[in-house]
């Protein structure tokens, strides 16, 4: 009888993972919106004032994106993550006792940076060190815990309506430490430091050849290696598809960032849903990106990831200028789809397409680098849909000009094709065939005619 089959470690990593984001997307990003209702209601703060504060927490987690990816590539993402989520913690008991908007923005740029550390980069670099021929799926399904976090919004919608705003934010801080802290037990940083292999499997030969398309991970390579090359820092800064994708993830994130921070506030005050029927589109989106994260990321494993994303990044535009001039629910109901499924499938497979073209060596500094980019989209789509609200009194214009560069998006993810191997690795190529002659006496002394 054959003993059963061990789990691979990675896949417990991929579960904490979506654990802990979980309670960033649950307890802070996704239910910001609800949030911004409430303390509008209290303070009379302007909307531009309010999606402020998102902005340039954003902004400060992007400035230290370098700094963190060092971290994270130095000392490992376990030990960044529990300082992170301490401060994420103190953040929410920060929040609870908020009573200007100084003390707001304080309270929310400790939020904005604990969460980074203890979330979604330290975990992406994690998975991207232990999945290869499975990264997308993994990435997909531990993204699926920010889409469940999403689910959680009625509750605190309830909570907030029930306790008030400032107990479920100090409750939230106490959840991070109890549930939080303990799932990072679970994380590690490279497989090899603990026993194990890329995906559990056995090594591959090293390949000389550079494959050069961006399929699979590796599986359908020419040369039938899965190994990516593996770029410096430096060395990815200086490829074109670096900054593309940067910048279409910047684009993508101007969607993002905004209806997470306006949607709640759009429904009930711009279209007249009551809170509960607006906390349920939010539930119904973050469903459809649960699907987005589980099938939609794992065909990049198997298909183009580009040619995905540039499909993602039509329906993020298309779903928005549904809900800027939805007249009906089914309007409201179509965002709420499409949009859930463009985020859902889209954010995995970004992060997988860096892996693919630069390999997992310096990938946190990587992504770091390219955090101070994307912090731009973070940073100004709930701005300018604020700004443009307090102006017109309506989400429409903002919403259309979104719209616009979420389109826009998508032609950087068509021009982010593979880039070339950097020249050192050629040369190493060369050096490496050469000693091979050499050793085998010029490669045909003994082969013979038959």
């Amino acid at each position: 009888m054959r003993p059963p089959r061990k789990i691979f470690f990675g896949w417990w990593i991929v579960a904490a993972g979506a654990g802990i984001q979980m309670l960033v997307g649950g307890l802070m990003m996704q239910s910001f919106g609800v949030y911004v209702t409430a303390i509008e209601r209290e303070f009379g703060w302007s909307r531009a004032v309010l999606a402020g504060a998102f902005s340039l927490s954003r902004a400060e987690s992007g400035i230290f994106g370098p700094l963190q990816g060092w971290m994270i590539d130095r000392f490992g993402p376990r030990a960044v993550m529990r300082v992170g989520l301490v401060i994420f913690a103190l953040g929410f008991f920060a929040f609870s006792q908020l009573n200007s908007i100084v003390t707001f923005y304080i309270a929310f740029a400790l939020m904005a940076v604990g969460s980074s550390l203890g979330g979604f980069l330290s975990i992406t670099v994690a998975l991207i060190n232990w999945f290869n021929k499975r990264r997308a799926r993994a990435l997909g399904i531990s993204q699926t815990g920010f889409a469940i976090g999403g689910l959680l919004t009625p509750l605190i919608v309830l909570s907030l309506n029930n306790l008030g705003w400032r107990e479920t934010a100090f409750a939230s801080g106490i959840l991070v430490l109890l549930l939080g802290l303990p799932l990072t037990h679970f994380i590690r940083h490279r497989p090899e430091d603990y026993g194990y292999t890329v995906d559990g499997l056995p090594e591959e030969p090293e390949e000389d050849d550079y494959a050069t398309d961006e399929g699979t991970g590796g599986a359908s390579r020419p040369n039938g290696s899965s190994r990516p090359v593996d770029f410096t820092a430096k060395e990815a800064m200086r490829t074109r598809s670096f900054w593309l994708i940067s910048l279409g993830h910047a684009s993508a994130l101007l969607v993002v960032s905004a209806v997470m921070v306006h949607l709640f506030l759009h429904l009930t005050d711009s279209l007249g849903y009551s809170d509960g029927t607006a906390a349920g589109v939010i539930a119904l989106m973050t469903a459809m990106q649960i699907v987005g994260q589980t099938a939609g990321a794992s065909l990049g494993d198997w298909v183009s990831k580009r040619l995905i994303v540039v499909g993602c990044m039509a329906m993020h535009a298309a779903g928005l200028l549904l809900v800027a001039y939805a007249t009906t629910l089914w309007m409201v109901v179509a965002f709420a789809v499409l949009h859930g499924l463009a985020w859902g499938t889209r954010g995995p497979l970004m992060q997988a397409m860096r892996a693919d073209y630069f390999g997992r060596a310096s990938f946190g500094t990587i992504m770091g680098f390219s955090s101070m980019i994307v912090m731009w989209g973070m940073m100004t789509g709930p701005i300018v849909a604020g700004f443009l609200y307090d102006r017109t009194q309506s989400y429409e214009l903002g919403f259309t000009v979104l719209a616009a560069f979420a389109a826009l998006g998508s032609v950087y993810f068509v021009l982010a094709t593979k880039p070339a191997a950097p020249a050192r690795v050629a040369a190493q190529a060369a050096e490496r065939r050469a000693a091979a002659l050499v050793s085998s006496g010029g490669g045909g002394g003994s082969g013979g005619a038959g």
